[in-house]
């Protein structure tokens, strides 16, 4: 188990609030017109076939655990927020899929050592705030040898850029927590992984965005839908002028990200991290 470099308070109000933060809008509506390609792409990049035992860590609504568990695995979901499980179990009932949902802090991960022979995150893990614990917890459940695949938003692509952006307009983070795309940052990766893994192998890629019509209609559903950006626009409620410059910022953002011939498309640039556990 994990030690936590906070006070046992400090580190469940951090939890409860990202619990809080991702419970927010409807971010099964959010991976179904974005990052639902991600899940099968990892699935196949970490190598997971019939009758492996699969982690997938943070999974929110089930993105690649359900598309691991499409291959014959045996799969469990686990993520920190119960209300993004509940969606998934939605969604895998739908598509006739069986696995395991678990309600799990990345951090503290309830599972034995070497209990998995694959273990993946999907734009998942990169939120845990304590990087070298969530690290060393998706490292210590997969069995030596076993495969790992972690996909992460990258800082200098579009959702890295607008964290950047919204961060001024933020309550400060927790002291001692990290930026969560910092994972899309190979050097960063790899010194958290450093000693523990073999072939490691990092490459970025990006994924093509083609649902919305305008860079207007796209910020329109981040703010009804998107759990960190409706938080953010929450805690400017009493301070509309705020709330009016962030989305000037936004949409500005979204225009620089993307093009307008024939619609609107966006490039989100990730990075796909695959190595086996030493």
């Amino acid at each position: 188990m994990a030690t936590f470099p906070d006070d046992a308070g400090a580190d469940r109000e951090i939890k409860d609030r990202l619990r809080a933060i991702w419970s927010m809008g409807d971010y099964a509506a959010v991976a179904a017109q974005t990052v639902e390609p991600l899940g099968p792409a990892l699935v196949r990049a970490a190598g997971v076939s019939a009758g492996d035992r699969v982690l997938d860590i943070a999974a929110g609504t089930g993105n690649a655990a359900i598309a691991a568990a499409e291959t014959g695995a045996d799969v469990t979901a686990s993520d920190l927020a119960p209300d993004l499980l509940n969606a998934g179990k939605r969604l895998a009932l739908a598509r006739s899929v069986r696995l395991t949902w678990s309600v799990a802090d990345a951090e503290d991960l309830p599972y034995a050592d070497a209990s998995f022979d694959a273990v993946v995150s999907c734009v998942g893990v990169m939120y845990a705030p304590h990087h070298r614990l969530a690290a060393a917890e998706l490292v210590r459940v997969c069995r030596p040898g076993g495969g790992l695949g972690i996909i992460s938003w990258t800082p200098e692509g579009f959702i890295g850029s607008m964290f950047a952006a919204m961060k001024p307009y933020s309550p400060p983070p927790p002291p001692g927590t990290q930026s969560p795309p910092l994972w899309g940052n190979r050097e960063h990766v790899e010194s958290l992984l450093e000693g523990r893994v073999r072939e490691f192998r990092a490459e970025r890629s990006t994924l093509l965005i083609d649902r919305f019509s305008t860079p207007k209609d796209f910020l329109v559903f981040l703010k009804a839908h998107y759990g960190p950006v409706m938080a953010v626009y929450a805690s400017l409620a009493s301070a509309p002028e705020r709330g009016s410059a962030l989305d000037a910022e936004l949409l500005a953002l979204v225009k620089r990200y993307s093009t307008q011939a024939g619609g609107m498309t966006m490039d989100w640039e990730y990075l796909l991290v695959t190595a086996r556990r030493a």
